[in-house]
């Protein structure tokens, strides 16, 4: 155990050099400071641990799952489901879910299609820094437009991105109802409410997709949904620190 460590120790004291993010706009004269959006005179500080060496301690991959789907379709408890799997294999992982991330982060924000976009962009950008320190990402966000959901995978890198569609039909999900937030929206106390008056855009090519039933035409429990997942992480080698 202590030479495991005393080698991660040395790989993580030779830091990388900076790298060099490309200026947006120029910084003030005579500075290598640069300009991101509306930051002004920023620079790219790098860690001195790289992603290499966390991967290998946690022996495992970064990455996040994102779980995308009308309310109601099992998101939040497939996602719960399998953190609990994941963690008896003793995987580090951190569950992100969209109502408990409005009561802190985002609890400025309301539903308006703008507010929905900088609700993604945040979490997103979240779970972007946990991947890439190692931790498997569990995201739960009903996050409708196809548009934000892309972004946010092409913000990361490569295989970093799983997209887990819950492709439940309305009608299960609205019959399920566990907030009771269908029955206000059919009864016009919640406007813009997605399945009802605001539109759901599924994903045209998740890396997992999760139906109420199986090709079999048996109804699958939480349980049987995150055994699937977790059989798609360790056949593509997220449950082990990557080959080098």
């Amino acid at each position: 155990m202590l030479r495991r460590f005393g080698k991660l120790f040395a790989s993580s004291m030779a830091v990388e050099q900076a790298c060099a993010l490309p200026a947006l706009s120029k910084g003030l004269s005579g500075t290598t400071a640069y300009d991101v959006g509306s930051s002004t005179n920023i620079k790219w500080h790098e860690g001195g641990v790289s992603r290499e060496s966390k991967q290998e301690l946690l022996d495992q991959r970064g990455c996040i799952l994102w779980f995308t789907g009308l309310s109601g379709s099992g998101k939040s408890t497939v996602a719960c489901t399998l953190e609990h799997a994941l963690l008896e294999r003793g995987k580090l992982t951190v569950n992100l879910d969209g109502d408990n991330i409005r009561h802190g982060l985002n609890k400025n924000l309301g539903f308006s299609p703008e507010d929905r976009v900088e609700n993604i962009r945040r979490i997103g950008e979240v779970s972007k820094l946990f991947a890439e320190n190692g931790v498997i990402t569990l995201v739960s966000f009903i996050s409708p437009y196809r548009e934000d959901r892309n972004r946010v995978r092409e913000r990361v890198a490569a295989g970093d991105f799983l997209e887990v569609f819950m492709k439940i039909p309305l009608d299960v999900c609205e019959s399920r109802d566990p907030k009771g937030l269908y029955k206000a929206a059919r009864a016009g106390k919640i406007k813009g409410f997605t399945g009802i008056d605001d539109p759901y855009e599924e994903p045209e090519n998740p890396e997992l997709t999760v139906e109420v039933k199986d090709q079999q035409g048996n109804h699958q429990s939480p349980q049987q949904c995150a055994a699937m997942i977790l059989g798609y992480l360790e056949a593509q080698g997220y449950l082990k620190k990557p080959e080098t």
